[in-house]
């Protein structure tokens, strides 16, 4: 596993070729092109500002719809990059099939591809913070952590999923069904200030405030959120509290995740 990374950039130049092909073949006969990339985020941050007028959600001195865009935006880079990195091995069955390299080269392109429709993404987040007459502070050099943090929580996802989903294509129908309503339980439509509002403040659920504000944590996404907005919008560094559990779940779960993959590898040719 230490030999990893020194061997994957060896196919740096295959990663970055592979990602352009994805682009090129899934935006070039959309008249859109790469705004497809921003149309999802922009339309979800509308409907939950809709939903904000009727249901009332605290946000502090931060309007409602760029704190919104700004959860989006890690989020659906996690949640496509998973959701295309377990499918990335099924999908290149014929280069599996005519030549060795390391398989774990697709869902890392995957993830690539996305990163670009995130850049895209940083362009529309600039244009709110402009309007709202936001402006970042030295704390903004906490987001490539912030990014790289996600990075490793979806790969975790990937490459365990896409070593299943060999065997078992239901994964690939399971999981895009299971990151939607995973959306709720992290804190995008609303803030984590809140969930630690209720339960370590007023705590609602009683003695057992503290330990399900720590199970809410484990998922990464909430700190990812979280950081994430005070980072660019708030102007204060992450919450390193929060971020922790979630932090451990992932070091641990990565190893077992790339371990599992790189066992299940050996057989990827002849099953798919």
């Amino acid at each position: 596993m230490i030999a990893s990374p020194k061997n994957l950039y060896q196919y740096r130049e295959l990663i970055a070729a592979l990602a352009w092909k994805n682009i090129v073949v899934r935006y070039k006969q959309a008249y859109l092109g790469l705004l497809w990339a921003v149309i999802k985020p922009l339309m979800l941050m509308l409907i939950f500002t809709l939903v904000k007028s009727f249901v009332g959600i605290e946000t502090g001195d931060i309007p409602y719809p760029i704190l919104t865009f700004a959860a989006l935006m890690p989020w659906i880079f996690f949640q496509e990059s998973a959701s295309e990195g377990v499918n990335s091995i099924t999908a290149n069955t014929s280069l599996i099939k005519k030549i060795y390299f390391p398989r774990e080269v697709f869902p890392l392109t995957a993830m690539v591809t996305k990163l670009v429709e995130l850049a895209i993404g940083f362009l529309i987040l600039a244009a709110l913070m402009v309007y709202y007459q936001m402006l970042p502070t030295v704390q903004v050099l906490w987001v490539p952590l912030i990014i790289f943090y996600t990075m490793l929580v979806a790969l975790t996802i990937s490459l365990f999923g896409s070593a299943l989903n060999v065997y078992y294509r239901d994964v690939a129908q399971a999981l895009p069904v299971l990151l939607s309503l995973a959306m709720y339980a992290s804190p995008v439509i609303y803030p984590l200030s809140l969930v630690k509002t209720k339960l370590l403040d007023e705590r609602a659920a009683g003695e057992w405030s503290e330990t399900l504000y720590t199970i809410y944590n484990i998922n990464p996404l909430a700190g990812i959120i979280d950081s994430f907005q005070k980072c660019l919008l708030q102007g204060i560094a992450p919450d390193f509290t929060a971020l922790l559990p979630g932090f451990i779940a992932t070091a641990i779960l990565l190893p077992l995740s790339y371990l599992f993959f790189k066992r299940a590898e050996n057989w990827f040719a002849d099953i798919i």
